[in-house]
């Protein structure tokens, strides 16, 4: 046994233990992104039947070949069917089924009873039962699993003390937990404002994130609005903070939980490498039994480079703190996705443009390898004729670099922002 020390105190968490990183896929770049930074697991949706209708999402072939790399890479790929049906929408499920097998996914989430019944009647693919299902106990739980589920996404709002019940009620049921990324102020995401106001059903896959926006209240016998104004910029009440359990993974393992969840398939791909890339670092070094909180503190510093909101632990311990981000609707984020590397060439990387950078600009690596973090200045920059250039500002050009470190196809250069 080895003590693994963390912001709560002093824990013992066996050495060698595995647990698996789970991380979101929107598209094909953002698949290759997880595989590449360290995802045990990726989970996506087809373009029918998930809840994140506006993602980019996969095509049939498209779910082929993510199977197909994932595989390759030692990794699984769970397909979501989690939105809440109609009637109509099992005309096609059959058929879709037959493609996920065909396909050789590794399990599908859903959140619908009828979805699941006919799921296990009609494929013999594994099931996860997705977070949207709102799993909030061990009865539930059990239900489950007697009903033929492999896997249960808890719901947000589960404590690690319920956790960790659960897990000895069912200890035959894969416990998956929500680890780092957005939250909803709607409970376990059952929201009816985006389709109240703007014709989108969240609970199909169409949210317009309402939460968000700037809010003034009026109670509805009263003339007035009430004065619930945080300072001159307006309110954001419904506005939840971002969920960030890094310093407190060794308890989620103990509670547990087999499967790490991040949220975000609509996010960018610079998001997932920073997150999934300091997770990774994390659950790395818990195996090795040198999980410190200096490594904590590096890697807290890493995950604040990409977009976020203030941070939450949500639900999972008792003490009293406020989940919601009051300051703004806008997320903050301290670096800016650059370039991604396409070849390594000699003294350098050439690179697909993403955003703005000119010869003299610092970059910063952010790799799956050990230069996470070190920058380098620009000193020349060439097109593919090998013309000089000393802008850089055409979105999808390739573009070679001169660059120190040994890096990686697929690894990112980033740029602090002014």
């Amino acid at each position: 046994m080895t003590d693994i020390i963390y912001q709560k105190g002093v824990k013992t968490v066996q050495k060698g233990k595995k647990i698996e990183l789970l991380a979101p896929a929107g598209n094909m770049e953002k698949l290759q992104t997880a595989l590449h930074f360290g995802a045990d697991a990726v989970y996506l949706a087809g373009k029918k039947f998930g809840l994140r209708a506006f993602a980019d999402n996969f095509t049939d072939e498209e779910i082929f070949a993510a199977v197909e790399l994932a595989h390759k890479a030692g990794a699984k790929v769970y397909v979501t069917i989690n939105i809440f049906a109609d009637n109509n929408d099992f005309d096609e499920l059959a058929d879709y089924l037959k493609l996920l097998e065909s396909a050789h996914a590794d399990a599908v989430l859903v959140s619908d009873v009828g979805v699941l019944d006919f799921v296990k009647s009609h494929s013999k693919l594994p099931v996860h039962i997705s977070t949207q299902a709102n799993t909030t106990n061990m009865y539930a739980v059990a239900f489950w699993q007697k009903a033929g589920a492999e896997r249960v996404v808890l719901a947000r709002e589960v404590p690690l003390r319920e956790i960790k019940r659960i897990a000895q009620f069912c200890p035959d049921v894969q416990l998956e937990a929500f680890v780092h990324g957005a939250m909803c102020v709607s409970y376990s995401g059952r929201c009816l404002l985006s389709n109240y106001l703007a014709e989108r059903n969240a609970n199909r896959g169409e949210c317009v994130q309402a939460c968000r926006w700037e809010w003034q209240v009026r109670e509805v016998s009263r003339d007035d609005w009430l004065p619930v104004y945080e300072d001159e910029r307006g309110t954001y009440i419904f506005n939840s903070k971002d969920m960030n359990m890094l310093a407190h993974l060794p308890e989620l393992m103990d509670a547990g939980v087999v499967s790490l969840k991040i949220e975000g398939r609509m996010k960018s791909a610079f998001y997932l490498a920073t997150v999934v890339g300091a997770y990774r670092r994390a659950l790395n070094a818990i195996e090795q039994g040198v999980f410190t909180p200096e490594l904590v503190a590096e890697l807290q510093k890493e995950l604040n480079k990409a977009s976020h909101r203030d941070y939450t632990t949500g639900f999972y311990f008792d003490e009293e703190q406020s989940r919601q981000y009051y300051e703004s609707s806008k997320a903050v984020e301290e670096y800016k996705f650059v370039a991604v590397v396409k070849q390594i060439v000699p003294n350098g990387v050439t690179v697909e443009l993403r955003n703005k950078f000119s010869v003299g600009d610092v970059l910063e690596v952010l790799s799956a390898g050990e230069d996470t973090g070190k920058s380098f200045t620009v000193q020349r920059a060439t097109d593919t004729e090998g013309n000089s250039l000393v802008v850089c500002n055409r979105v999808k050009q390739l573009i070679t670099v001169n660059c120190p470190y040994a890096l990686s196809v697929g690894d990112i250069l980033r740029k602090r922002k002014d």
